[in-house]
């Protein structure tokens, strides 16, 4: 408990005083705040991209850029769709990132183009390791993508890397799923999904019908083999 002095500052006020580290505003009156609220799921995918080298800033220009320097922009809330989410973005990004691979890791935006079909075949990839990613975990349809794409994603088959050796999307995103089967992109990303699914099974008996969460944590698809991966 904060214990107020007898100078109107609470014990918790003046020690961040004395550190040089209070905040005041009119609903906190003379309290400092030294803490900030971030949702639990956006706290885990943040977490999980400065795990692997990415820093997150927000922006009003773009919906979702890397630098080729380490930092990934993504909108601001304001840029949302209902049901955009932080860890899908982030999770896709990263499936982007183990698509192209590593000599293209340096490229702004994955070295790719959304302005036609050019790299259409680099984005379907990034989908079915993204999809391969969540399904073990229950999060298929909750970390599905949110693009003009989406239809994709929905049509893809039970394992996500089956198709055929013909299409282009099948051989990039085997490769891109081998490597996430890789340190640390593996325990990282799986300890995301791990935590991210275990909210989801706390707030199912609280989602809304209408709510993302109400899709989350499904019935729980099996692991993948691995052979489809490496065929």
């Amino acid at each position: 408990m904060s214990v107020k002095t007898s100078d109107g500052l609470s014990s918790l006020a003046r020690a961040c005083v004395a550190q040089g580290g209070s905040y005041h505003d009119e609903g906190s009156g003379s309290r400092a705040v030294t803490r900030t609220y971030l949702d639990p799921v956006d706290e885990i995918w943040l977490q999980t991209a400065h795990r692997l080298g990415m820093r997150v800033a927000r922006s009003d220009e773009v919906f979702a850029s890397w630098d080729g320097s380490g930092v990934l922009t993504l909108s601001r809330p304001r840029g949302f769709d209902p049901d955009d989410c932080l860890a899908q973005m982030i999770l896709h990004e990263l499936a982007h990132a183990l698509v192209q691979g590593p000599h293209d890791w340096s490229a702004t935006d994955w070295g790719l183009h959304n302005a036609d079909d050019r790299d259409l075949a680099a984005e379907y990839a990034a989908q079915r390791v993204q999809a391969a990613l969540a399904a073990p975990h229950g999060l298929r349809r909750f970390m599905g993508v949110t693009t003009q794409w989406r239809a994709y994603y929905d049509a893809l088959p039970e394992d996500p890397l089956e198709g055929p050796a013909s299409d282009p999307a099948v051989r990039l995103a085997r490769a891109g799923f081998m490597r996430s089967r890789r340190p640390p992109w593996r325990e990282t990303i799986d300890a995301a999904l791990g935590a991210t699914a275990a909210v989801a099974r706390v707030l199912q008996p609280f989602a809304r019908p209408d709510s993302l969460w109400a899709v989350a944590c499904g019935e729980v698809e099996p692991r993948l083999s691995g052979t489809a991966a490496e065929k």
